[in-house]
């Protein structure tokens, strides 16, 4: 390895001149820019038409110095008034994010630390502009990105610095640049600007094992599917070209463009209308679901989209007479979306826009598809899709798709109920206040009720009924009954499947209106709501729906009784009515954790919300039946946990409890569970989850990830991380940047797209927060920001951050459950002292570590005592990964193949023959 050696001293910022274009560089330049560096010029392309490259429009704003040149060279010489614009900068480096043009060498090697590169493609492999494709054309699996630095070659420069992902079987060009290439590669350059900065840039040289250069895919030739190869390698080409310029085939006789190919498991679709395909044996059969191919080897894959005649249209629809446009009938609010929507096509297309103007006709690219997402979604608070695009391409034609995608489920049947009616959130809501049993929304016995109420003013939304041990009582009749004699019980698993996934699409249908519900109930941020609270509820009800059809059991050998054989297996049988009781921080997301694995294993539920946040779980209810749920699988009952949750976990009739709420809580509960029937139980307690940051990690990261852990769900979250180990090196420093960080944070209404830290959930739980800062001062800590509730209406309590807190302490040792950061600094390096002091707690729930050393983040992960383990990261969780926790934090787990394990029992048979 050859390390630079620049003679500069080490972090010195450097006059860096950026040349290239396309959003990417856009972003670039701002994070060199944050990095201290002086960009002294952007050189980038000339507008197009009315249109400015993303890159020159954000250097203009700053006021740095932007030039836009049409060519470097001329008959391969520099070209002199060019070169002379460029040295008047005087870069000490060029930074080449996403360079299209030939740079001559004379720039190239003008500055004194010359220029470094961005390649997406594991140079030396996949050398030219069209590498990503040819990585999905080839099949890799791994790919990602080379920095390097620029010489006379196409491409062949000394490497930087490199980062690898996985590429997934139906990732596309359009997926890999989303996902890794586009955010990990803006990084990664401001990274190698900062290495070259310190003289710590390598640059080793490539080597020729494994080198090639790939053709550019400009040609219409090198663009066409060839149809004599196995299904994967079609697969393969189609989506390496599914940006662009798109894989050509002739269907009937006529030039078409493929994308979105997926390949296909399933049988032959049992309507099909046949297509002859040149070059192509078999015919294409139109479906339901898109066009099937089918390759040499017989296998097949499904196409979604086709580009025919200047048009992309879903691949089913080939063939079949156009539909007839009917023209959607707007509300006067749906109406004023539409200007929005023109000033995000005009700030893209950079053309006055017509109701008739073509997105991809007026010059778009796939950036800009990203773009018209990224903008829709932040004005609109809901996301649109590339296909969404795609299929829409005229503005009028996107206009309506954006209100049909606002509108939710609105011709959906109605359920009969006495409904609370709100316009809030510029929009109309609708939801149940009653208690819901065997399908049915009633009144509870006596008519006893609890205020609802909004913390943001504290004002009373509504009264909901409030369940009595009797309430419960029917309620777990009406599961049994369900269980026992139902359409439920009977239904087969894939039955069972498809009422699941229909109930996910009718969340996905009225999205919004869950995300305003659950900001007005429990404070939630409302953009929060929609992509934590209802989004991950929705991901988790399809990814168990997935799993109801194949829960299976095992055969097990064993000693035969001779001279007769014995054959012994398992089966997984669903218990039978289960009951439910979650928390207040995230009201739907605690609901779908623990009844969608329930349900997919095939029981029956009798669910009690937070008293202080019933509103999402009633919606929930009504949807489930317009879903298609039958009465009595699913019970709702808002009620105070003394009567109605008690009255659940005493029932005999109850053969498993699911919680997640304290530790106080939890014991009571498993205690009652033992005394009333032995009911299998899980629970989810309390934590006081450790987060370590040692002084060799990218610390900016680690003071994001931090934040996050303690003010994400404004510091309501189960595994917020609970207290901060931070290394004496860099202790000061990671301070002075929270707080720095903490001062910005947005404080006001959930429902104000601006908002990021909302309102408290109720009362007494901000009033015990002030308290357990007053304790933390009292015993010595420092509060270095916030401690108090804001002066102004509503549950609002002040990110807050505690320094100076020793191990005996309260604050220490007990969980906040608020946005409080608890800070404690240690000595050295001393992996061992730091975990003792990390797992002297009775919780076990989550833990973290910041360190670029891997052997110390393994070692870490071995020896703390929490049931998840962050490392580099925090807060990360997923539908198919377990959680749950260690010693007083609980048992069992939710999300994942193992959450099933707690709904379902394991009979054993043995046969003799």
């Amino acid at each position: 390895m050859v390390v630079a050696s620049n003679g500069v001293a080490k972090g010195q910022k450097l006059r860096v001149a950026i040349i290239g274009q396309s959003p990417f560089a856009a972003e670039v330049y701002k994070l060199i820019k944050k990095d201290g560096h002086h960009v002294v010029g952007v050189f980038t392309v000339p507008d197009n038409g009315n249109r400015e490259d993303p890159a020159a429009s954000v250097a203009a704003a700053d006021g740095t110095p932007v030039f836009k040149i049409k060519a470097w060279r001329q008959k391969g010489v520099a070209i002199p008034e060019v070169l002379e614009q460029y040295k008047s900068v005087g870069a000490d480096l060029n930074v080449l994010p996403f360079c299209t043009q030939f740079i001559p060498m004379d720039v190239i090697n003008y500055p004194k630390h010359k220029s470094i590169c961005y390649h997406p493609s594991l140079l030396p492999r996949h050398r030219g502009v069209s590498s990503i494709s040819w990585t999905l054309i080839e099949g890799d699996t791994e790919t990602g990105f080379t920095i390097f630095w620029a010489d006379d070659g196409l491409d062949t420069g000394p490497i930087l610095l490199q980062r690898k992902c996985a590429v997934e079987p139906n990732d596309t060009v359009d997926s890999l640049y989303n996902k890794f290439m586009y955010p990990e590669g803006i990084r990664a350059m401001a990274q190698a600007v900062n290495m070259v900065a310190d003289g710590t840039a390598p640059a080793l040289e490539q080597p020729e094992e494994g080198a090639s250069y790939d053709p550019a895919l400009k040609k219409k030739e090198l663009t066409f599917v060839k149809w004599d190869q196995p299904a994967k390698k079609i697969h393969d080409f189609i989506r390496g070209l599914d940006s662009s310029p798109g894989a050509l085939a002739l269907l009937n006789g006529e030039e078409v463009k493929l994308f979105g190919s997926s390949l296909w498991t399933g049988s032959t679709p049992s309507e099909a209308d046949e297509v002859a395909i040149e070059g192509l044996e078999a015919p294409g059969l139109v479906h339901a679901g898109g066009l099937l191919l089918q390759g040499s080897d017989g296998k097949r894959l499904n196409v979604e989209r086709l580009h025919v005649n200047g048009r992309m249209m879903p691949a089913n629809r080939y063939g079949k007479a156009a539909e007839k446009r009917v023209a959607v009938e707007m509300t006067p609010e749906e109406k004023e979306m539409l200007p929005v929507l023109r000033d995000i096509w005009t700030g893209i297309l950079r053309i006055d826009v017509d109701d008739d103007t073509d997105f991809f006709g007026s010059g778009a690219g796939s950036m800009d598809v990203v773009r018209l997402i990224e903008e829709v979604k932040d004005r609109f608070n809901f996301e649109m899709q590339n296909e969404d695009v795609f299929l829409a391409t005229t503005f009028v034609e996107f206009g309506e798709a954006v209100v049909l995608k606002s509108r939710g489920g609105s011709a959906s049947k109605e359920v009969e109920y006495d409904p609370v009616v709100m316009h809030v959130n510029n929009m109309d809501i609708k939801f149940p206040k009653q208690l819901f049993i065997d399908g049915k929304f009633i009144d509870a016995e006596g008519g006893r009720t609890i205020d609802s109420i909004n913390p943001a003013d504290e004002s009373v939304i509504c009264k909901v009924q409030r369940a009595t041990p009797g309430d419960v009582d029917r309620a777990v009749q009406a599961a049994k009954r369900a269980f026992d004699e139902g359409e439920w019980s009977k239904m087969s698993a894939r039955d069972r499947s498809r009422l699941l996934f229909r109930l996910a699409d009718l969340m996905e249908e009225h999205k919004q209106e869950l995300a305003t519900i659950e900001a007005i109930d429990s404070g939630a941020v409302y953009t929060l709501a929609l992509k934590t609270h209802v989004g991950m509820s929705i991901d988790v009800w399809r990814y168990f729906a997935g799993w109801c059809d194949k829960i299976t059991g095992s055969t097990i050998p064993i000693s035969h009784a001779r001279p007769n054989r014995n054959l012994t297996f398992t089966k997984k049988e669903p218990i039978g009515v289960c009951g439910l009781i979650t928390p207040w921080n995230y009201p739907l997301m605690m609901l779908s954790w623990k009844m969608a694995a329930c349900l997919a294993a095939g029981n029956t539920v009798v669910m009690k919300p937070a008293q202080v946040s019933p509103l999402t779980a009633l919606k929930f209810a009504e949807l489930s039946v317009k879903a298609g749920i039958p009465p009595g699988v699913i019970n709702i009952v808002p009620g105070s946990g003394s009567e109605a949750g008690n009255a659940i976990a005493s029932h005999p009739l109850v053969r498993k409890l699911g919680f997640t709420g304290s530790t106080e809580i939890g014991q009571t509960i498993m205690e009652t569970c033992a005394n009333s029937n032995i009911k299998k139980c899980s629970l989810e307690l309390g934590g006081k989850s450790p987060l370590v940051i040692f002084d060799d990690c990218d610390l900016e990261r680690a003071v994001r990830n931090a934040m996050g852990g303690v003010f994400f769900n404004k510091g309501e979250n189960c595994i917020a991380a609970g207290r901060i180990f931070v290394q004496d090196t860099v202790h000061d420093k990671f301070v002075e940047r929270v707080i720095e960080e903490t001062k910005k944070i947005v404080i006001g209404d959930p429902l104000n797209r601006s908002t990021s830290h909302g309102p408290q959930n109720h009362r007494a739980h901000l009033d015990k927060l002030v308290s357990y800062v007053q304790r933390g001062v009292k015993e010595g800590a420092t509060l270095r920001y916030g401690g108090k509730q804001l002066d102004r209406p509503g549950l609002f309590f002040e990110p807050t951050v505690l320094t100076d807190v020793e191990d005996h302490m309260y604050v220490a040792k007990e969980e906040s459950f608020g946005p409080i950061m608890i800070i404690s600094k240690f000595s050295g390096n001393d992996l061992d002292a730091v975990i003792k002091r990390a797992n002297s707690t009775e919780f076990g729930l989550a833990s973290g570590v910041f360190t670029r050393d891997i052997n110390r983040a393994m070692a870490f992960a071995e020896k703390i005592e929490a049931g998840t383990v962050f490392i580099n990261t925090y807060n990360k969780t997923d539908v198919a990964a377990p959680f749950g926790g260690f010693k007083q934090s609980g048992f069992g787990k939710d999300l994942g193949e193992e959450a099933l394990n707690e709904y379902l029992k394991t009979k054993c048979v043995t046969l003799e023959y």
